[in-house]
């Protein structure tokens, strides 16, 4: 029987080294690169997602921005329109009293507010605020004052009252004493009892010191008819130049019944 015996040379064994040495190399390296391909695959999705998120955090942020701009903008002209009202307010209060040209320009500038930028109506809210603060305290202040003076003059007008601006103006005006004085208590308690708004029905003289007709005290003041100062200097004035001094006045008085 004949057999073929295939007869290995060495060039023969090298070559087969090589070509099993190539392949394992070729297997191999199919093996070491699948984990970089997929994880070059896994990192692109990742950088994907991840740009697509800020896409859409970054739509949301814009979306949010705008919402608080109107948010701020409706605060802003609330205020402005709360402010207007309550100066406008203050102002008819300061009317005839206290000097509100400053609050008056900035509620005139503040009344454009739609137009105005956010920043610029807080800032004239603000400053409307500030004047409109110190507008009322000075009409509070002329308030007081003016109160203050008429229950000055409402004591004043009172009996006591009137006797007291009496006895001051009789020492200072014509050097009368208090001897003088009693008698011009005398005089005008018979008269008029010290009332400002007396009124005689039978000869129409009024006032405390019942002048006839009431309207020759004008001389004095006009105020004439509701002030018992006015009244009085009138009065002192008369006595002085018709008889000289109180006590002559109230002797002729007792005399006559008048003087």
């Amino acid at each position: 029987m004949h057999r073929h015996i295939t007869t290995i040379t060495p060039r023969t064994r090298r070559n087969r080294v090589i070509a099993t040495t190539a392949i394992a190399l070729v297997a191999a390296g199919s093996l070491l690169s699948a984990p970089f391909i997929a994880n070059a695959s896994t990192d692109q999705a990742a950088a994907q997602r991840e740009t697509a998120a800020l896409s859409q955090q970054g739509a949301l942020d814009s979306d949010h921005l705008s919402f608080y701009e109107d948010i701020a903008a409706y605060k802003a002209q609330s205020a402005a329109r709360a402010t207007i009202t309550s100066a406008n307010a203050v102002i008819a209060s300061a009317a005839s009293k206290v000097d509100a040209t400053e609050l008056e320009t900035t509620v005139s500038q503040l009344a454009d507010y739609k137009l105005l930028s956010v920043g610029r109506t807080v800032a004239l809210t603000d400053a409307a605020q500030a004047a409109a603060a110190q507008t009322a305290a000075a009409v509070s202040a002329a308030d007081a004052a003016a109160a203050a003076a008429a229950e000055a003059a409402r004591v004043a007008n009172t009996p006591d009252g009137a006797r007291a601006t009496a006895r001051q103006l009789a020492a200072s005006q014509y050097g009368w004493g208090d001897d003088q004085f009693q008698c011009l208590d005398s005089l005008w308690t018979k008269e008029s009892g010290w009332d400002v708004n007396a009124s005689n029905s039978s000869s129409g003289a009024t006032g405390i010191p019942q002048s006839l007709p009431g309207s020759k005290m004008a001389t004095a003041g006009a105020d004439w008819a509701t002030s018992a100062a006015t009244q009085i200097t009138w009065g002192l004035g008369y006595i002085a130049g018709s008889y000289g001094s109180p006590c002559a006045a109230w002797s002729h008085s007792q005399s006559v019944n008048w003087y």
